[in-house]
């Protein structure tokens, strides 16, 4: 029987992992970290704290001692805490860099000192930057345009570095633009469902052509799950293998699926450094036996009903633009 430590477990896809572990009849337990900052909410957790296998501990990966008293004992880490938000990171550089990497390295030395059985490192398909054309393999640069971007590649390879270094069993994976019930309203979809949904209008960037690979988040926590159980230490598994869909053809789904019109949309001009496309071959994670299996419009109409049936959950953000969609 496993025991398994996530951080950042009450966030959006952290969340969503949860809910897949427990149903595992080998993990005895599952502990998450949380700081439940704005995109931390407990009641993403209410269903998987029911069952009696979730021990939830309100606390900062930055902190060492926090983490020193509560990782000793557990098999497995998943490390999803992070500041994930790209127009945040633009203004406040500083907290993207203290949660993303100081963070990470708390995690990694308690990690290394207690002995665990594996790391899985949670990133994104962001830190590849944008590609005009083809698609980025593990082992291509790291070339992020943004502050979160960046922060992350900084994390990834200090991740790497205590593989190679201390012999710390890490993996990483970096998924393309998760989407489905829970996200925080700040992210593209759930951003724009809200206005949909009651009337009023969304705001795209430039004139949408930025494009993106959409994956649902079940089938990204099914992936990191593999990753948990069959990945090699040392190594990074990208995941991806959803939909590409520019941000003007996802928009059109959604005005499709509420019953409004193309005069709900109004054009704004682009944000900087709004890199236009992002892609990546996942050929590693399918050699593990992933892959994807729910279809984007059957995602996102889940997706959808979900939200009518929790509308508090569309309040407004405190997001200080509209989002890219970048993962969460």
């Amino acid at each position: 029987m496993y025991t398994v430590f996530v951080t950042g477990g009450a966030g959006f896809i952290g969340s969503h992992l949860v809910d897949r572990l427990i149903t595992c009849d080998d993990i005895a337990q599952v502990t998450v970290l949380d700081a439940l900052t704005y995109a931390g909410d407990r009641r993403n957790l209410a269903d998987a704290e029911s069952s009696g296998k979730v021990r939830f501990i309100h606390g900062d990966i930055r902190d060492h001692d926090t983490v020193s008293a509560v990782l000793p004992g557990h098999d497995w880490v998943v490390h999803l805490a992070a500041e994930s938000h790209v127009d945040r990171s633009l203004i406040d550089v500083g907290q993207s860099v203290r949660t993303n990497v100081m963070g990470t390295q708390a995690l990694l030395d308690v990690a290394m000192r207690v002995g665990v059985a594996k790391v899985v490192h949670v990133s994104t398909d962001e830190v590849y930057g944008p590609l005009p054309t083809g698609a980025a393999a593990e082992t291509a640069p790291l070339r992020p345009t943004v502050p979160y971007a960046a922060s992350k590649a900084c994390s990834d390879l200090l991740a790497s570095s205590y593989f190679v270094s201390c012999g710390v069993p890490v993996c990483i994976t970096r998924s393309s633009n998760n989407y489905g019930p829970r996200q925080h309203p700040e992210k593209l979809i759930p951003r724009f469902l809200g206005p949909l949904l009651s009337g009023r209008q969304v705001t795209v960037h430039g004139r949408g052509r930025h494009v993106r690979n959409w994956l649902h988040v079940e089938d990204n926590c099914r992936a990191i799950e593999q990753v948990l159980r069959t990945g090699a230490p040392g190594e990074t598994y990208n995941i991806g293998g959803g939909t590409d869909l520019t941000t003007i053809e996802l928009t059109k789904l959604l005005l499709d699926a509420t019953g409004r019109g193309a005069d709900a949309i109004t054009y704004v001009p682009d944000r900087p450094a709004n890199d236009i496309r992002y892609s990546m071959t996942w050929d590693k994670i399918a050699a593990l036996g992933f892959t994807p299996t729910r279809e984007i419009e059957d995602g996102l109409a889940d997706t959808i009903a979900w939200y009518r049936r929790h509308p508090e959950r569309l309040a407004p953000s405190t997001a200080v633009a509209e989002p890219d969609g970048v993962p969460a």
